[in-house]
């Protein structure tokens, strides 16, 4: 059952178009189950597919991508850098090695998975970014869970200031200096973990909202980071809702509907605190 959906597109700040809404395939393993999911949202209307070398599954998406009729320029894919693999000439390595698995020889965004403090590879992280962006071999450079300050100190060096920056974003936790630091940087919100993996669903201010418009509580909170300006990549492995997620576009929140959600912020995480990652070293 093939949909056609038109997900609106975010100029980043060097000019590339990113789909608003794209699919996130965190935890959904192995190869071939994570292929299944990739090629169904395909069919359901996503042009943006978000994986991580974490996840190990790059290796599903390259599968789903070389299945799918789509053209590989069709498609806007992102990957990560993992924690291990932080350092100017293992982000060289790193980066081939995604490359390999995903069966592309260019990636549309590349992320600085987490900016581990502790260790304090970011900088030098992020010179071998510009390099492969220079070289041209990745459309656009961005991070993830990048807190206020690790962007102050990352923009105090760099060249290119990051596209994106991919964070935990939710009703429960709304990251205001965060995410009025980033409009003054020209730096693109995108949400991970936009429904609080599932925490912020049986809200009743969300569902009251829902029970009006005849929409699921997961529709109207990705419609509100749609209207907010935030990139969202839910993820699911359940075709009904893989589907479900992507119709969005027909409807509209009121301005009272998007107060009442910027109501509810608790500040509450359901992932760790960036300053705290240090996982993997």
């Amino acid at each position: 059952m093939s949909t056609s959906v038109t997900v609106p597109a975010v100029s980043l700040n060097n000019g590339v178009a990113m789909p608003q809404l794209g699919f996130g395939v965190w935890q959904i393993t192995p190869d071939d189950r994570a292929s299944a999911a990739v090629l169904t949202a395909f069919d359901a209307g996503y042009r943006a597919i978000d994986t991580a070398r974490i996840y190990t599954n790059e290796g599903g998406v390259g599968a789903a991508l070389e299945r799918s009729e789509l053209s590989r320029d069709d498609v806007f894919l992102t990957t990560k850098l993992w924690n291990n693999e932080q350092g100017y000439d293992s982000v060289l390595r790193a980066f081939d090695n995604s490359l390999a698995k995903l069966g592309t020889d260019y990636l549309d965004l590349y992320l600085v998975h987490w900016p581990v403090p502790f260790h304090n590879r970011y900088v030098e992280t992020w010179r071998a970014f510009e390099k492969l962006y220079a070289d041209g071999l990745i459309r656009a450079i961005g991070v993830s869970n990048f807190e206020p300050n690790h962007l102050r100190t990352l923009l105090d060096s760099a060249n290119v200031v990051p596209a994106v920056n991919q964070i935990e974003f939710h009703p429960y936790l709304q990251q205001h200096e965060l995410f009025e630091l980033h409009k003054e940087l020209g730096i693109a919100t995108e949400s991970w973990s936009p429904l609080g993996q599932g925490t912020v669903l049986g809200d009743p201010v969300i569902g009251a909202i829902a029970e009006r418009l005849q929409k699921t509580p997961a529709q109207v909170i990705l419609r509100w980071q749609i209207q907010l300006g935030n990139i969202v990549v839910p993820k699911s492995a359940t075709e009904s809702r893989i589907r479900e997620n992507i119709s969005i576009f027909e409807f509209e929140l009121s301005a009272d509907d998007m107060t009442a959600l910027g109501g509810i912020h608790r500040g509450e995480r359901v992932g760790q605190h960036p300053n705290d990652f240090i996982d993997d070293f």
